[in-house]
């Protein structure tokens, strides 16, 4: 049997703003905006090329036992590109507050970009969640 994930929920504070935030400036695809019962309304969006999508939430029910999370409490959730240099061009174009190209080095994080599988930025969403980008070989013969 196969487990895939498919989609992350991301606690934010203002639907309208998360969803202009990821998808015209990050550049996710908004899937669905819909108002899925009454007062209860998902936002999905992919990253292209991504089988995995986030939802944004309002008025839904908490699920049993799943817990909520705080708007802005979600960090580290980790977005693979093939060019980090080519994609923080285009969130820099976007407007995006990205960091600097960073690898990890003999004394921890160092600017510029690393080896295979070591160049890293990261972004936040206007509520605070964050987000690691890495650059990832074209080719899977590299892993």
């Amino acid at each position: 049997m196969n487990w895939t994930l498919e989609v992350v929920p991301v606690p934010v504070t203002d639907l309208e703003r998360a969803k202009e935030f990821y998808a015209d400036r990050v550049g996710f695809t908004v899937d669905l905006d819909n108002e899925v019962a009454p007062g209860v309304r998902i936002i999905q969006l992919t990253p292209p090329g991504s089988r995995c999508s986030i939802a944004m939430l309002s008025g839904m029910p908490e699920a049993p036992g799943a817990g909520s999370m705080a708007p802005g409490s979600l960090h580290g959730l980790q977005l693979c590109v093939t060019d980090i240099e080519a994609a923080r061009a285009e969130l820099v174009d976007r407007h995006v507050p990205v960091s600097a190209i960073r690898h990890v080095g003999a004394t921890g994080w160092e600017d510029g970009r690393g080896d295979t599988w070591n160049s890293f930025m990261t972004f936040a969403d206007p509520d605070g969640n964050t987000w690691v980008v890495q650059e990832a070989p074209s080719e899977l013969s590299e892993r």
